[in-house]
Order: structure tokens, then C-alpha cells, then sequence
């Protein structure tokens, strides 16, 4: 038989924060023009109501694939946002994940309540609805401190990289110029990039070495305790 609640229950949400970076270096967000009321016509991140019967993250994968038509990508939970009136329609709680994904990789295709999806630079976001500034705000400092702890800014790097790509996504991540030398030695001494004995093809300037991340030199530095510390 059915329960009677002495409470009301609020709805849950998923909302996706969504990294990238373009090909000048550029670290960008990933937003969706809304389709359906409340906010129509403006901008918001992919997301939308948990179904009954599916977990948090199958419910953030399935708004992100269903809006934008990404499927894969490093995809984890930020924290839950709560404020009373969030969201105008009713109670509603919002569990936000955040996600890096190679836009290289990857074309977007708005679907269900998404009229578009765009990439907008993190330095110049349009207005958003809801709460989607704060997340995104949020997401982004979560961000700046993973990637001096652990190897993750990896997933919005091409497979095979260079020093001066790699430097470029950690400025752009944390906002600030790197000292070159000091940026190579400190990397380099981790031993988790991997020299291919390849250089860059059809560039201008003196073609530079290119590597590859080695994952499983990472889960051996995990399991001895190491830090990623940069």
C-alpha cells in the first residue's frame, strides 16, 4: 500500500557543470538555451528531474546526453545547492555534478527541453538561471584544486600533448601565467608523462616533443602515497 507522508518532499535535481577547452587554450563552459518554462530562452546548465526509479548519476549522464549529446567523460558530484526558492515551479534540491570532456571530441546536439548548446568561456558567461552561477563558481574553484592534487585536467587534453599544451591548461584552469621552466621541471620530475618520439605535425613555429599521460605510473603513485603537489 502506498505511504502517507506526514511531510511534503521536495523534488531532486541534477545540474552538470561541464569543462572544456578550446583549441586557443581557452577553458569554457558548456550551457544550454532552455526550452520550456520556468526561463525560457535563456541560458542554464544541462540537467534536469531525477526519475524515480534511476540513481543521482545516471540521472546527471542521462540530462547531460539527452541535452547536449555527450556520453562519456570524467563525471563526479560537486555538492548539493538547496536554497528556498531555487527554483520557482516548487521545492526543489539540486545535486550538481561536474564533468571535463575533450570538446574536441565531442558534437553537441540539443535535444528534449534544450532549444541549443553552446560553449561560452568561463571569463564570459551570459546571465544564467537559477542557481547556475553559483555552481559553475563553485565548480570552478573545485577545479583549480584538483588538478594540483590529482592528474585530471588530463581528460580536456588531446591523447597525445605537448609541455606548452599542458602549461597552457593549468594557466587557463587557474587564471594565472606559470613559469615556464619551473612548470617543466616540477612536471616532468613526476614521471607521469611519457616521451612518444613524435613531434607536432603542420605547425609554424619549431615543432615541440609530444607525450602521452601514463595512468598507470598515476596508480602506482597513489598506492605508494605520493602527491600530485604542483
Amino acid at each position: 500500500m502506498p505511504y502517507i507522508y506526514d511531510y511534503p518532499r521536495p523534488a531532486i535535481a541534477v545540474d552538470c557543470v561541464v569543462f572544456g577547452v578550446d583549441a586557443t587554450n581557452r577553458l569554457k563552459v558548456l550551457l544550454i538555451e532552455r526550452q520550456l518554462p520556468p526561463f525560457v530562452g535563456q541560458w542554464a546548465l544541462p540537467g534536469g528531474f531525477m526519475r524515480p526509479e534511476e540513481s543521482l548519476d545516471n540521472a546527471a549522464r542521462r540530462k547531460l546526453r539527452e541535452e547536449t549529446g555527450i556520453q562519456e567523460g570524467f563525471l563526479e558530484q560537486l555538492r548539493a545547492f538547496g536554497a528556498v526558492g531555487r527554483d520557482p515551479r516548487d521545492r526543489v534540491v539540486s545535486i550538481a555534478y561536474t564533468a571535463l570532456v575533450n570538446l574536441r571530441d565531442h558534437t553537441l546536439q540539443a535535444a528534449t527541453d534544450a532549444r541549443d548548446a553552446q560553449w561560452f568561456p568561463v571569463s564570459a558567461l551570459p546571465p544564467l538561471a537559477f542557481d547556475h552561477a553559483e555552481m559553475v563558481q563553485v565548480a570552478l574553484v573545485r577545479l583549480q584544486h584538483q588538478v594540483r592534487i590529482a592528474p585530471v585536467g588530463f581528460e580536456l587534453l588531446p591523447p597525445k600533448f605537448t609541455l606548452t599544451q599542458l602549461q597552457q591548461l593549468y594557466e587557463a584552469i587557474w587564471g594565472v601565467a606559470i613559469d615556464k621552466r619551473n612548470f617543466r621541471k616540477k612536471i616532468l620530475k613526476l614521471g607521469l608523462l611519457v616521451p612518444l618520439g613524435e613531434k607536432e605535425q603542420g605547425v609554424a613555429h619549431r615543432a615541440a616533443q609530444l607525450y602521452r599521460f601514463d595512468g598507470d605510473r598515476y596508480r602506482q603513485f597513489q598506492q605508494a602515497g605520493l602527491n600530485f603537489e604542483l
